[in-house]
């Protein structure tokens, strides 16, 4: 039987400073620039993705460091707005860069703005709807489909990345109309 004691969380659930939440605000704030040199960038470049790789692990490494220390309201809130945040600015970067076609990321930014809206009229009638394991993939796909065009030895791999972003698409719209059809069953019930 093991009797190992239970550590304590550091952080209580009201906490706003802690490690996980200054994580998440860097990257948010390590994104700009980021977005600036995509967008400056004729090609794809070894700096773009490297940044790029650096803040997409990050949001992995700031939900293991909350689980380990405590998760807090503030970082349930503040971490998807990040994710949202690098994936849309980096669909935007490219497409204003013109790499991603402007219907794909118009999809792509039509639906977190619109499932965003939709979660905070659900949240006002008291109907939670947290993210799933499908809004996991979604995110990672998105971030994966914009690391292809950033990553030099694929640069000239146009059909992969094509087919990397409408993959990045349906993830999306499918993760979409997923929240919505809890929303719609919760509201029945």
């Amino acid at each position: 039987m093991n009797t190992a004691p239970v550590k304590e969380p550091r952080f209580g659930p009201g906490a706003l400073a802690t490690r996980a939440n200054a994580l998440t605000l860097s990257r948010m704030l390590f994104a700009i620039p980021l977005f600036w040199l995509i967008i400056t960038e004729d090609e794809a470049s070894w700096p773009a993705v490297t940044g790029w790789f650096v803040l997409s692990i990050t949001d992995g490494l700031d939900g293991y460091i909350a689980r380990r220390e405590g998760t807090t309201r503030s970082g349930a809130y503040l971490d998807p707005i990040a994710d949202k945040f690098l994936a849309v600015g980096g669909f935007l970067a490219l497409a204003i860069r013109g790499d991603f076609a402007w219907l794909p990321v118009g999809l792509v930014v039509g639906r977190e703005v619109f499932i965003s809206v939709y979660r905070s009229l659900a949240g006002r009638r008291g109907i939670s709807l947290p993210a799933r394991r499908l809004g996991k993939y979604k995110t990672n796909v998105q971030l994966l489909a914009v690391g292809v065009v950033l990553f030099p030895p694929l640069e000239s791999a146009v059909g992969f990345q094509t087919v990397m972003l409408w993959l990045a698409v349906a993830f999306t719209l499918v993760s979409g109309a997923d929240i919505v059809r809890r929303g719609w069953r919760r509201s029945i019930a």
